[in-house]
């Protein structure tokens, strides 16, 4: 039997749901952890998903439905705590009486330090190699480079957003997924498809220390900064993989190996939305409800994907699932292991 080494994914990955309050300072607890990312969207309005995380600050804001570049906010995530964190009034993250869906991972907790694996020393990389998670800023060179992720593995996935608006020029958010190997990227602000390329990760695949940048401005522009999130996958609590969609309302099955908390999802043979699942809303087979990485839009309740205790299983034909012949790769986080380690007794995950 293959036991997972993280008995309790919780503590690592944890989505908590709240109800704003309209107040200047609202704490947000029950995460369960102290978090180094926090990602929030409004459920039931058309605003932004803001990403907040401890290595440019609690106050620094990017967006994933954007490619604007970071700024300082006042008035969204203002601190991060011991069980959560601070937000205040703005409708992305607190107004009265509006619903927000909060996702929270934790890293090294807090800013970290320089990494000098890289051809490229990092600002800061704060990392946690039990979750297989890192957070790390750099500048860019425009020339081809590495830069130094600490994972100690090799990451999955890597989302690198440009934190400067040049010019009036903005750059996209870049997304490395290992199913698509290295002379691709995706988009997480857009709904393009995989698309070739040399100048985004100058076509090398990513090794246990460090991954390469070509000279493309979005992930290596001369002077300019940058954040990475990097992702190990870890047995029992992440998955990255890949699925091929048969058009049915019965679904592939996808297996993880864990019962999942968190699923993105995103076609890659065509041009379509990311898709956000998870396991709080409403948190019950069939009714997952559905966000959109890319897009203001409110949450979508159409029932997509089943949320089994060892993986996923699509319940929708909307192309941005399960197109016939379509593929799509998936990241996704565990709310309980299949099978923890001998020391929970190995007590298999359920469905839900």
């Amino acid at each position: 039997m293959a036991y997972s080494s993280i008995v309790k994914p919780s503590v690592y990955f944890n989505t908590k749901l709240y109800t704003g309050n309209g107040n200047s300072s609202q704490s947000i607890t029950g995460v369960g952890f102290q978090p180094d990312w926090v990602w929030v969207k409004n459920r039931g309005t058309t605003d932004d998903h803001v990403l907040h995380d401890a290595v440019r600050g609690a106050g620094k804001r990017i967006k994933s439905n954007s490619n604007a570049a970071e700024a300082t906010v006042t008035n969204q995530i203002t601190a991060f705590t011991t069980d959560g964190f601070t937000s205040s009034n703005s409708t992305d993250t607190g107004a009265n009486s509006n619903n927000y869906a909060s996702w929270n991972w934790k890293a090294g907790g807090g800013q970290g330090s320089s990494n000098t694996d890289g051809s490229i020393n990092t600002t800061y990389t704060s990392v946690n190699t039990t979750a297989g998670f890192s957070i790390s800023k750099y500048t860019g060179t425009a020339a081809n480079a590495t830069v130094g992720h600490g994972l100690g593995a090799v990451p999955k996935m890597i989302i690198v957003k440009n934190l400067i608006s040049s010019g009036g020029s903005a750059e996209h958010w870049y997304v490395y997924h290992a199913s698509l190997g290295n002379n691709k990227d995706l988009l997480l602000n857009l709904t393009n498809d995989a698309s070739n390329t040399v100048t985004t990760w100058n076509t090398t695949t990513p090794t246990s220390s460090v991954f390469s940048i070509g000279s493309g401005d979005g992930v290596n522009k001369s002077s300019q900064a940058n954040i990475a999130y990097c992702f190990a996958e870890k047995k029992g609590y992440s998955k990255f993989g890949n699925y091929r969609g048969n058009g049915n309302a019965n679904g592939p099955f996808i297996y993880t190996g864990f019962k999942p908390a968190f699923v993105i999802l995103k076609k890659t043979s065509g041009a379509d939305n990311w898709t956000i699942n998870d396991n709080k809303r409403v948190g019950y087979n069939a009714d997952n409800n559905e966000l959109f990485a890319n897009l203001t839009n409110a949450e979508d309740t159409n029932d997509v994907l089943d949320l089994l205790s060892n993986g996923f299983k699509l319940r929708h034909t909307a192309g941005r699932h399960n197109t016939a012949g379509g593929t799509y790769v998936y990241m996704a986080f565990a709310e309980e292991p299949l099978v923890a380690n001998s020391g929970s007794n190995g007590v298999p995950a359920t469905a839900r």
